[in-house]
């Protein structure tokens, strides 16, 4: 009986070893691991090249552009016309006030010149068409006749700018004009306020000077 059993294990022992001897043999083979290479997505930034950002940050297009250029012509010829009544005028506070048009506007051009060479729009060298027709008009009279003809503009021209500066300070989209405009803004209302004063009392001269000679007509007329 234990020779049979010492005989089954041997046959079993020679049976396994066989497979275990091919296990051993056989290389253990590694299936390679294939990695797919990480693909990143290009990242989309909205940031401007610089060039076109200088471009912006120098140049006023559209509604501003046409605002330096309307203000540029305007405040030319304020100080044209202003030369003008310093020569003509008759009264005293009508050529005080062309003086004051020289100096204000003459300072506030200097400056628009400046902001307009740095925003690349160019101003005009001359007085348009329809400021020279103002100016030969004016040239033309003297007197009162001056005085009254040109404070009438004054107070036209200056409720027009007024309203103009007053939108770009508020609405502009070009954060240099705008600027500007609101730092000029009260000198033209000082302006327009002084105007309105000085052609108030012109005209209640007028009125006053027209009543004392009608009255005096009147006197003459009964004592006939």
């Amino acid at each position: 009986m234990k020779r049979m059993i010492v005989t089954v294990a041997a046959a079993c022992a020679l049976a396994v070893a066989p497979a275990v001897l091919a296990q051993t043999a056989t290389p253990q083979t590694t299936k390679p691991q294939t990695t797919k290479p990480q693909t990143t997505k290009p990242q989309t930034t909205t940031q401007k090249p610089a060039a076109a950002g200088h471009e912006q940050h120098q140049g006023a297009a559209g509604a501003d552009a046409a605002f330096v250029k309307e203000a540029g012509m305007g405040g030319m010829a304020e100080v044209d016309l202003g030369r003008l009544a310093t020569e003509k005028a008759e009264s005293a506070d009508v050529k005080q006030f062309g003086q004051r048009m020289v100096d204000d506007h003459g300072k506030a051009n200097d400056e628009l010149k400046g902001l307009a060479s740095q925003k690349n729009i160019m101003l005009a060298a001359e007085l348009d068409a329809k400021h020279k027709a103002l100016h030969d008009r004016l040239s033309k009279l003297s007197g009162a006749s001056f005085d009254r003809a040109y404070m009438n503009a004054m107070v036209a021209d200056h409720n027009e700018d007024v309203a103009k500066f007053q939108h770009e300070a508020k609405m502009g989209k070009d954060a240099d004009v705008k600027a500007w405009a609101g730092k000029t803004l009260p000198t033209l209302q000082e302006h327009q306020k002084l105007a309105k004063d000085i052609h108030a009392k012109m005209s209640t001269a007028t009125t006053g000077k027209a009543k004392t000679t009608g009255k005096a007509k009147t006197a003459g007329s009964a004592k006939k």
